[in-house]
């Protein structure tokens, strides 16, 4: 604790194990200060100390400081973090300081000022708008099923948290080319008959957790008087994970603000994996126009993963296109060396999850702990195959952020259905068990084509799973009739029970944003996949797709140590092997290991390269040195590309060489699209080999991050 410390000890307490950048933010003077901190560059502790500087150093009274954040786990460790920090030698402390989410700040003001600002009406916060939602649908007369309802409900969270009206909803959705449950004006409907639901009359007002905010920000942006109160008591806030915030948050925080700078942001925009909540990261993109006076600074140094990690996502985030590039950060890995992150390639998901699993095994048994081990995907229902296949080698797992494939809701139904079916008169179909399960299942959303929606989606993500778990079932054990294959399924599910000790971790990537392993399993990074299918009909350069490399980048930055990517070619056993890498790999695995398991080992084979804009193979060598069509669009810098040919010119004269000797125009061109920011992504440029980089690179790598920085 830093009570009774001298202030010279209370300084060092503060800042002694901060590096330099680290103590740039925390030293920044009170006012618009903007933190773009990378994956492991200690965000927390940066800004739980510029907080504990700014109160003990007299700039601001612990108690009239706001820090806001996303989760209750975030809002905890921020608060546990300034426990810890305490008071100074006179007695100033920061365990005053009050760190929440933006919710739980909006129902503590909104609770206090209510009274003032409506008067005798009450107000009863929703835990739940599934029932009144179901009851706006059934009025609109749209289906009311639980997924239905879902979507619907997370439509209305959508509009309300970007601050779109139910009269501008159709509009602002097609202009956006959003993916919707049902079409744009019925879902309005719906929308506006949850909001009349909500008024219960004079005496009592519903109130959702968007409405929390909504009113909060109206109580302050209409009422002098309430606007002055809370302005006296809050002067300086602090907005954690700012790339997230919504247009409805943002409100609440101008709100809060009013015509003062004091706040404090912190965000990457690399991180951006939740716009389809309505968070946008353009307010943190937007900072330094909105405040040209605003301290900006850059949290580079990553402490959570290896140099080879740290490598590699810098790779892979180097080619993204759009706004959001251009405040990419390059991490520098601080960490001893490790292992170079392996890339896999299977023949189908059921030896992709084998080989896996054996590899989970082997790195518990070599002094791995257990919960220090995740496996990453896109979907939850990708799950399931590797519940299998670490039930089988006896690795104990849980399922974060969702439930195990056969706890979910469509999956005990659909075996419920199963089992009915089994119990009735015998059945048959002309293409045998498979066609009898998907006939089951077709009631209960297994469509021949993926729904709109999110929860529909998820809900026939998971009926395809199933369907394909029987195909490969059914090929293993032809005599199997529907009772026999129901009694496994059961079986399988019985020996699924949550284990008693932690265990492997097997999460969403979404899921896994803020929390971090010893060693990472990266699966199912297929086109398709990673990037998702309905991401990819927005077309390869939407930013959609972008966010889909984001979401990869965030699975790779969770890895302290071993990293391991792979793929399959087909989803089961025996089929077509048309599915292609992630072409977020393209350029970036050094070769794919075609592996049909440990028994049949395969030899090395370099991968054809692919577009990494459309995915389509190169053959022609301006193409593979761009590593894109050269119909596909350029993302080049093109200053950079004036700066490298300066350099080229004169260094050319200094050898006394043709400038093409030096490098090729392709190649500088390469360069000033790929924005290569260490060795191993610079050779990984064809053309550049080890001498070019022994020579040449250390000037190449200088003029990229002088870009970057510029």
């Amino acid at each position: 604790m830093m009570v009774g410390m001298s202030p010279t000890a209370s300084r060092d307490r503060l800042l002694g194990d901060l590096d330099e950048d680290q103590r740039e933010a925390v030293l920044a003077a009170r006012g618009p200060v903007c933190v773009l901190a990378g994956a492991g560059t200690g965000k927390t502790r940066t800004i739980t100390r510029r907080i504990a500087h700014l109160v003990t150093a007299g700039h601001v009274a612990a108690n009239q400081v706001l820090a806001v954040t996303f989760t209750q786990r975030a809002a905890g460790e921020m608060r546990g973090r300034l426990r810890a920090l305490g008071g100074d030698e006179a007695g100033t402390s920061v365990e005053s300081v009050q760190a929440m989410t933006f919710h739980a700040a909006a129902r503590r003001q909104l609770a206090y000022f209510w009274p003032r600002v409506v008067g005798n009406t009450q107000w009863q916060l929703l835990d739940t708008k599934f029932s009144i939602v179901a009851q706006a649908a059934n009025r609109g007369g749209l289906p009311t099923s639980t997924d239905d309802v879902r979507d619907l409900a997370g439509e209305i969270e959508w509009a309300k948290a970007s601050l779109i009206s139910p009269e501008d909803y159709a509009s602002t959705v097609a202009r956006a080319g959003r993916d919707i449950p049902f079409d744009a004006a019925k879902v309005a409907a719906v929308y506006t008959n949850y909001e009349s639901l909500k008024a219960r009359g004079t005496d009592l007002m519903l109130l959702d957790f968007d409405d929390l905010l909504l009113h909060t920000a109206a109580a302050i942006e209409n009422d002098a008087a309430v606007a002055q109160e809370f302005r006296d008591r809050y002067r300086c806030f602090v907005v954690d994970e700012y790339q997230d915030v919504t247009p409805l948050q943002q409100r609440v925080l101008d709100a809060w603000l009013g015509d003062r700078d004091d706040v404090t942001v912190v965000g990457d925009a690399n991180q951006t994996i939740y716009s389809f909540t309505g968070a946008s990261p353009r307010y943190l993109l937007d900072f330094s126009r909105r405040f040209p006076e605003a301290a900006v600074v850059r949290l580079e140094r990553d402490y959570r993963s290896t140099p080879q990690v740290v490598s590699l996502a810098n790779r892979v985030i180097a080619a993204a296109r759009g706004r959001m590039a251009g405040s990419k950060l390059h991490l520098v890995g601080q960490r001893p060396p490790g292992p170079e992150p392996t890339f896999s390639e299977y023949p189908d998901e059921v030896a992709e999850a084998t080989a896996v699993a054996r590899s989970v095994k082997k790195l518990i048994e070599s002094g791995t702990a257990a919960s220090e081990v995740a496996i990453l995907y896109r979907i939850n229902a990708q799950s399931e195959v590797y519940e299998e296949a670490l039930t089988e080698v006896g690795v104990p797992f849980q399922v974060r952020g969702g439930e195990g494939f056969f706890s979910r809701q469509e999956i005990r139904q659909a075996l419920l259905a199963l089992q009915r079916a089994a119990e009735r008169e015998a059945v048959d179909a002309p293409g045998g068990l498979p066609e009898v399960v998907r006939a089951t299942l077709e009631p209960l959303g297994l469509t021949t084509e993926a729904p709109s929606g999110t929860r529909a989606r998820d809900r026939w993500e998971a009926l395809v799973a199933l369907a394909e778990l029987v195909d490969d079932e059914v090929a293993q054990r032809p005599e199997l009739d529907l009772r026999a294959l129901v009694a496994e399924l059961r079986q399988r599910a019985d020996s699924r029970h949550p284990p008693v000790v932690q265990g492997v971790t097997l999460a969403s990537l979404h899921a896994a944003k803020g929390l971090e392993w010893d060693a990472v399993f990266l699966v199912g990074l297929a086109d398709g996949t990673l990037p998702i299918s309905h991401a990819l009909s927005h077309g390869p350069d939407s930013e959609q797709v972008e966010e889909e490399r984001r979401l990869m980048y965030v699975g790779i930055t969770r890895a302290r140590v071993h990293l391991a990517l792979s793929w399959a070619l087909a989803r089961t056993p025996g089929g077509r092997q048309g599915r292609r890498p992630s072409r977020f790999l393209n350029g970036i695995a050094p070769q794919s290991q075609r592996d049909d398991g440990p028994s049949k080992p395969r030899k090395p084979r370099g991968p054809a390269p692919r577009c990494r804009v459309c995915n389509s193979p190169l053959t022609a060598p301006t193409a593979i040195m761009l590593r894109r069509c050269e119909s596909c669009p350029s993302d080049i810098d093109e200053g950079l590309l004036a700066e490298l040919k300066d350099w080229r010119l004169r260094i050319s004269k200094e050898m006394t060489v043709p400038a093409y000797v030096v490098f090729t125009d392709n190649t500088l061109i390469a360069i000033a699209e790929a924005l290569p920011t260490d060795d191993a992504a610079l050779v990984a440029i064809p053309g550049i080999g080890a001498r070019k980089l022994e020579q040449f690179g250390p000037d190449v790598l200088s003029m990229v991050k002088g870009r970057q920085k510029a």
